[in-house]
C-alpha cells in the first residue's frame, strides 16, 4: 500500500464519497478511512429491519413488517432535483452505471389542516385549491417571468433589478397573497425561514426555474430517489472511486491526524502513518474543532397505507411551512415505500424531520405525525447539526 497520497478522506458519507470520488475521476491519489464497518456513515441505509431498532435500542421489529432484509431504512432521507446539481455530478461521473432512480410520485404542502398539491406550471395552478382566482392569475405571471428570465438577458428582467430587488419587492410587484408566497417560498424555493425574502430576487428566481425544470422532466413532481435507498449513493461513488485507483480502509480506527506548523502532514491509523497534502474529513474526526450549533429531530414511521390526501401516492414530500405552526422552522416529510426496494410489499417509511426549537422537540414534529396516523411503528432519532468548517 502507497503511503503517500494527494488527498486523504476520513468517513464515507454522502458528501466525503462524492469528493473523494470527483477527486480520483480528476487524477488525485484518494485515501479514503472510515472507522464503520459500512458505507455512508450517517447518510446510510440500515438494512435488515432488526438492525434498525437495535441500533437504536427499541423492541421489534413487530412481525407484521415482512421479512426483515427487505428493508433500507435511510437515517437522512433525502430527494434530489431532477435537473439539480447532485444529478448533474452523477451524469458527468457516470455514477449512473451502479444505481437505478425512480422518480418521486408527488410534491404536497400542508395549508390550513390539509394537504395539498404543489402547483409548479400553468396547468397545476389552474386546478390548485391553494389559492383564488385571482392569486392564481398573479402566480401565473410571476412564474411566466421566472421561467423566461435570463441572466445574461437584462431583456427578459422586465425593470426588475435582480441583484438589487429583493425578493419581498419582486412579489409585492406582483401583488402576491401571503398564501401564495408562503408556498412558493417554502414549497417551491424550499426556503426553510423567511429570510430569504429579504435577499436579492436573484435567487428565488433561480430556485423556481430549477424547481419547474425539474416538474418538466418527470411530471408528477422534481424529485428523484434511488432504489434500495440513499444508501446506494455513496456506494455508487466508491465504486467510481476504486475503478480510477482509490484506496478504500474501512472498520479502522483513526489515531491521530498529524499536524505541522498548523497544516495536516498525516493521518495515523493503527500505528501506520498515511502522509497527504490534504485532509478532508467528517466532523466526526475533528470534535475539538466543530461546535454544536442546534439539534434535528426526525422520527421514523413505519406504515402499512400512503398517507391520507397524496392520491394513494407511494412516495412524497410533504412540507408544513413554519408559519402555519407558529414556528421558526418548517417541518419536513419525506415518504418512499416497497415501490422504490426499501420496504416490504404494501409497507411505507415516512420521516417526519424538523429543526427542534424547544426542550420537548418530540411535541414539535407532532403535526407531522398526525398526518400520518395510524402509525403502526416508530423510531425517533435526535442528532446534533454541526457545521462543514471542519472540512
Amino acid at each position: 500500500m502507497e503511503q503517500e497520497y494527494d488527498i486523504i478522506v476520513l468517513g464515507t458519507g454522502l458528501k466525503e464519497c462524492i469528493i473523494s470520488g470527483l477527486m480520483t475521476l480528476s487524477g488525485k491519489k484518494v485515501l479514503h478511512i472510515d472507522k464503520n464497518p459500512y458505507y455512508g456513515g450517517e447518510s446510510a441505509s440500515i438494512s435488515p429491519l432488526e438492525e434498525l431498532y437495535k441500533k437504536f435500542k427499541v423492541p421489534g421489529p413487530p412481525k407484521s413488517m415482512g421479512r426483515g432484509k427487505e428493508w433500507n431504512v435511510d437515517l437522512i432521507p433525502k430527494f434530489f432535483l431532477a435537473t439539480g446539481q447532485l444529478v448533474k455530478i452523477l451524469v458527468h461521473s457516470e455514477v449512473t452505471r451502479y444505481l437505478d432512480f425512480k422518480v418521486v410520485e408527488g410534491s404536497y404542502v400542508y395549508k390550513g389542516g390539509k394537504v395539498h398539491k404543489v402547483p409548479a406550471n400553468e396547468k397545476d395552478a389552474d386546478a390548485s385549491d391553494l389559492m383564488g382566482m385571482f392569486d392564481k392569475r398573479r402566480f401565473k405571471k410571476l412564474l411566466l417571468f421566472a421561467l423566461n428570465f435570463d441572466i445574461k438577458n437584462p431583456r427578459t428582467y422586465h425593470d426588475v433589478d435582480p441583484h438589487k430587488t429583493s425578493t419581498r419587492e419582486l412579489f409585492h410587484r406582483y401583488d402576491l397573497g401571503l398564501d401564495v408566497i408562503e408556498f412558493i417560498g417554502h414549497a417551491i424555493a424550499l426556503h426553510n425561514s423567511e429570510s430569504y425574502l429579504d435577499l436579492p430576487c436573484v435567487e428565488i428566481i433561480s430556485r423556481i426555474r430549477l424547481y419547474s425544470d425539474s416538474l418538466a422532466c418527470r411530471n408528477t413532481s422534481p424529485y428523484l430517489y434511488p432504489v434500495y435507498g440513499l444508501g446506494e449513493l455513496p456506494q455508487g461513488f466508491a465504486r467510481l472511486n476504486a475503478e480510477y485507483g482509490g484506496t478504500f480502509l474501512l472498520n479502522r480506527a483513526v489515531d491521530e491526524i498529524v499536524m505541522d506548523n498548523g497544516k495536516v502532514k498525516a493521518v495515523k491509523s493503527e500505528g501506520k502513518l498515511f502522509h497527504c497534502k490534504q485532509l478532508i474529513c467528517d466532523p466526526s474526526y475533528v470534535p475539538s474543532r466543530v461546535r454544536k450549533v442546534g439539534r434535528v429531530i426526525r422520527v421514523i414511521c413505519l406504515l402499512n397505507h400512503p398517507v391520507k390526501n397524496t392520491h394513494d401516492a407511494s412516495s412524497c414530500q410533504i412540507i408544513i411551512p413554519q408559519t402555519q405552526l407558529s414556528r421558526k422552522s418548517d417541518i419536513y416529510i419525506s415518504v418512499v415505500s416497497f415501490a422504490h426496494n426499501v420496504a416490504s410489499d404494501g409497507m411505507y417509511i415516512a420521516t417526519v424531520s424538523t429543526t427542534a426549537e424547544t426542550n420537548n422537540p418530540e411535541q414539535e414534529v407532532q403535526p407531522g405525525l398526525e398526518l400520518l396516523e395510524p402509525i403502526i411503528s416508530k423510531i425517533q432519532i435526535c442528532v446534533c447539526q454541526q457545521p462543514a468548517s471542519s472540512k
